[in-house]
């Protein structure tokens, strides 16, 4: 893995960025049939890029972008004992590139972040079938907290 860099997302990523958007969303779609047909678009990106409560990382090797993922600073409820805490997201590697440990590095660089914001709590979504997602998130060190449910009426 050392041949791996993780950086911060420049506007010149928006382009492969996408495709890593479009990535995520064909890869999702199974597991939500509430998604709307294409093309659909979860991010602001260049927003996130340019924000200083968020951090796109991108990973490169060879000089090419294989995996990445973002931290934003979201304000918590209320009732909860951390006033912030930061959301991960976008958190996408290459096709080829997986099983290597890419999403570890991307994971743990974010979490960095996060402590280096001040922040004691980090959280992300999962849908509850993927299990591949599930134990890659486990395997950084993530629990299961609460699960969301619905119901079409």
């Amino acid at each position: 893995m050392s041949d791996i860099v993780i950086r911060k997302a420049r506007l010149e990523d928006l382009p492969i960025l996408k495709e890593f958007e479009q990535g995520i969303v064909s890869y999702e779609r199974p597991y939500d049939e509430t998604l709307d047909v294409d093309p659909i678009s979860y991010y602001d990106l260049e927003a996130l890029i340019h924000s200083v409560d968020a951090e796109v990382l991108v990973a490169v090797k060879d000089d090419v972008a294989v995996g990445s993922g973002y931290a934003k600073i979201l304000e918590a409820l209320p009732y909860l004992k951390h006033d912030r805490y930061a959301y991960l997201g976008f958190m996408y590697v290459a096709p080829t590139h997986r099983g290597q440990g890419i999403n570890k590095l991307i994971v743990d660089a974010l979490v960095a972040w996060s402590k280096n914001q001040g922040l004691t709590e980090v959280r992300l979504d999962v849908y509850s079938e993927n299990e591949a997602a599930l134990s890659a998130y486990a395997k950084v060190g993530f629990k299961g907290h609460l699960l969301n449910m619905r119901l079409d009426v």
